[in-house]
């Protein structure tokens, strides 16, 4: 079946996934585009973040569309300025710093269909990037958004979720991870359809 996106989503097991991606050297009409694509692909596959690694490509772009938390949340300061930005594409994003207290949540990965696990980071960020205006931004981060951008910024240095797991919870979902690895390798590691 072939897939209603331009970039397929590559799963756990393709090599491009623990590749150290490339910076983005110019905001050229073709990362926009690409940008785009990733936003089509991350909606196409019901997520809230994307990094250009898991659609195959070896750069240093992330796009993310987070909700806002729950009503009676105080917003850190980047919530407040990037959340009604969304979808968001960040080039060569990278973590400056980390705060606060280290907490575990359940995490998935539109690389990693359909298993979740819990990841242990830290619950505040702040985060440097270039947006596709050409500004240079840095961010203090909190709750989801925080998350997500860790995660995503993660795959531009070739680290997925599982990698961060504790040993009890990498053991737990090691059979499905590797039926999931077995299953890619029949379909070069794409990632056509939603399920």
């Amino acid at each position: 079946m072939k897939s209603k996106v331009k970039y397929p989503v590559r799963t756990s097991g393709d090599p491009v996934l623990a590749q150290e991606a490339e910076p983005v050297l110019a905001i050229t009409p073709e990362i926009v585009d690409l940008a785009r694509n990733m936003v089509e692909s991350m909606y196409f596959f019901d997520g809230i973040g994307l990094a250009a690694p898991q659609i195959g490509i070896a750069r240093q772009l992330v796009v993310v569309d987070v909700p806002p938390p729950e009503k009676d949340v105080a917003l850190s300061p980047g919530e407040k300025l990037l959340l009604h930005q969304m979808p968001l594409a960040l080039v060569n994003p990278r973590i400056v710093s980390s705060a606060g207290k280290m907490v575990g949540k359940e995490e998935g990965c539109l690389s990693v269909p359909g298993i979740y696990a819990e990841v242990v980071r830290p619950e505040r960020v702040v985060v440097h990037f270039t947006s596709l205006a050409n500004q240079e931004i840095e961010i203090e981060c909190d709750h989801l958004l925080a998350r997500c951008l860790q995660h995503e910024i993660d795959h531009l240095h070739g680290i997925v979720f599982t990698d961060r797991l504790a040993p009890k919870e990498a053991e737990r979902i090691a059979p499905e991870l590797q039926q999931l690895r077995e299953r890619g390798k029949r379909v070069n590691y794409l990632r056509t359809k939603k399920k």
